[in-house]
């Protein structure tokens, strides 16, 4: 080939293919935008984690409450407390079971 004749660039890239991609990417960026299918990050993952949280604050803290409550109706300090602190931890853990066998997606 001559110098001056149209052919393939030495170095394997084609601005007009480039060009071609980033049109298509933008279209279809603007297609989904109109028809409401945007592309969004999967948040079910991060719920979990909340929930995971929660579970781990609650349990502990609502057995802890309702067996400080319980001792102080029924004058049996410590063993209510103790007693439903691990009740309530133990059903903190049965729920993030629970919660760690659902698929993130």
């Amino acid at each position: 080939m001559a110098a001056g004749d149209p052919g393939q660039d030495p170095t394997g890239v084609d601005d007009r293919l480039t060009s071609l991609d980033e049109r298509l990417q933008q279209a279809h960026r603007a297609e989904s935008i109109r028809t409401g299918k945007s592309e969004r990050a999967s948040t079910k993952g991060y719920s979990q984690g909340n929930r995971v949280l929660a579970e781990l604050i609650a349990g502990p803290a609502g057995g802890a409450l309702i067996g400080w409550l319980l001792d102080r109706w029924f004058n049996s300090a410590p063993w209510g407390l103790l007693v439903l602190m691990v009740l309530g931890i133990g059903v903190a853990f049965r729920n993030i079971i629970r919660i760690s066998n659902e698929r993130p997606e």
